[in-house]
């Protein structure tokens, strides 16, 4: 608190005052003119410290004005601290300042901050109180200061040394990480909301089940619930969390019904020992957008997805090198707004960093394969023939090149939709909405799109990523049907 109160203080000294022979007036027409009536602040999580919210508090009359005191209305019982104009309103002794001068035409600025108290209810619950500004004049001024402030399980630092349920009492807010042991298993039931500060993630030596349901999805996500800008939530910048590892020694996991959203890389598997048997893997029914790195990274593993959307990613949006990958009802959507030198949609390889790694099966089905780029689908192999590279893709819409027209080798593509620059505007002409300048994007299928009703029928398949059943005969590509 020291810290930001000398950095208050630093800019308020900075403010050019009026000159010393302003008059003063006492008349009760003069007054202050306040930002507005309510400033509301985001949510927060009880016992947490919110962000910094500043406004100006601003004498337009035609004399200066002296302030008797400055005082929050309910004292210390709401958590609001105050700062105006470089001056701290004590907690501890009222929470009240004193006598303060606003010159003609000159402000002050108003620092506010917020820490709740638990309040011992599951859903946020609205605080306020007022500031309250007593002119020397007898004319009393206030603005209300409003929150909403939600009770959390605070984690601090999770080892799942025993087989754990998480269960949706109350949010979960992590701050320095979970770790799922070997030979245990963690699982987190439908409904959890978990909110992860920066750097925390959950890593997995053993085994983990995320178990939402249609209607009632887990969500993973950054801690932060206020805003960069007006328009912009923190929760749609990317970058906010770590998110997902699973180590060599960690099987038979399964993501179902989630969002797991604006993390670095989302899901990373790392290099394991190869079974065609064991699924490594598997994700269904989930969300997974706006990473600062991968969407999906997977080394050496059998990951099976479905139903799932993967979009908007710093590098790709799927990595696999090697192993076994079927991808069925999924879209890959590459629109990441941060940067022009983004990753791809789809990318399938056998090595890396020169290091083979056999991709023995790369299967794709009824899936939406789009971006910006002219060429969002990347196949990198070997110049060999012992290192196997075994792909298969039916059905889909592929933002990549015709590879018939290269005469080349006959390629197992079928039923394939190429999309080119000519067909489309870099691929948004699917999608609900692709807002760029709001971050707001909904990757729903809009009329006019040529993957509605054209996909293939897959038994084991019968509702999209919401839930919604899919068409018996005519289904429509990616997660989502029409």
């Amino acid at each position: 608190m020291m810290k930001r109160l000398f950095y208050f203080i630093m800019i308020v000294a900075g403010i050019v005052a009026c000159s010393d022979d302003d008059s003063f007036s006492t008349s009760r027409n003069n007054m202050l003119t306040l930002p507005a009536d309510t400033l509301m602040l985001d949510t927060v999580f009880s016992n947490t410290p919110s962000s910094m919210y500043a406004f100006w508090v601003r004498n337009g009359s035609g004399d200066g004005i002296r302030i008797g005191s400055v005082r929050l209305e309910r004292g210390n019982q709401t958590g609001f601290r105050v700062n105006v104009d470089g001056v701290y309103l004590d907690n501890n002794n009222g929470s009240i300042a004193h006598d303060f001068e606003v010159r003609k035409g000159d402000s002050i600025c108003v620092f506010v901050e917020l820490t709740s108290r638990n309040n011992g209810e599951l859903e946020p619950q609205k605080i306020s109180d007022r500031l309250l500004f007593a002119l020397e004049s007898g004319v009393e001024q206030g603005i209300t200061l409003c929150a909403y402030s939600w009770d959390a399980e605070m984690v601090d630092s999770l080892i799942v040394e025993e087989n754990t349920i998480l269960a949706p009492v109350r949010p979960y807010v992590v701050r320095r990480g979970i770790k799922v042991n070997e030979g245990k298993t963690l699982t987190i039931a439908a409904g959890t909301k978990m909110f992860f500060h920066e750097d925390a993630g959950i890593d997995v030596f053993g085994n983990l089940v995320v178990d939402g349901t249609a209607g009632n999805e887990v969500v993973m996500r950054g801690d932060r619930l206020d805003h960069m800008f007006n328009y912009l939530p923190y929760d749609r910048v990317s970058g906010q969390w770590r998110g997902l590892r699973f180590f060599d020694t960690s099987y038979d996991n399964r993501i179902s019904f989630a969002d797991i959203h604006s993390c670095k890389d989302a899901i990373v598997c790392d290099s394991a020992a190869f079974s065609d048997e064991t699924l490594r893997l598997g994700i269904d029914h989930s969300t997974i957008h706006n990473c600062d790195g991968y969407g999906v990274l997977a080394f050496n593993s059998h990951i099976a997805i479905s139903n799932t959307q993967i979009t908007n990613t710093a590098a790709d949006c799927l990595a696999v090198y090697g192993g076994a990958c079927s991808v069925v009802y999924t879209t890959l959507a590459q629109f990441y707004p941060f940067i022009a030198d983004r990753g791809v949609a789809l990318r399938m390889s056998n090595f890396y960093n020169d290091v083979p790694y056999p991709l023995v099966s790369m299967q794709c089905v009824n899936c939406i394969v789009t971006g910006y780029a002219a060429d969002v689908l990347m196949g990198e192999r070997l110049d060999d023939e012992e290192t196997p590279f075994v792909y298969y893709f039916a059905n889909c819409i592929l933002r990549t090149p015709d590879p018939e027209a290269t005469e080349e080798e006959e390629y197992p593509l079928y039923d394939v939709i190429y999309e080119t620059a000519e067909d489309s505007i870099n691929g948004k002409q699917h999608f609900a909405n692709i807002d760029e300048d709001n971050l707001y994007y909904d990757f729903r299928l809009t009329e006019g799109s040529p993957a509605i009703g054209s996909a293939l029928p897959v038994e084991g398949f019968a509702d999209d990523r919401l839930g919604n059943p899919r068409s018996a005969e005519t289904p429509s590509m990616g997660c989502y049907e029409y």
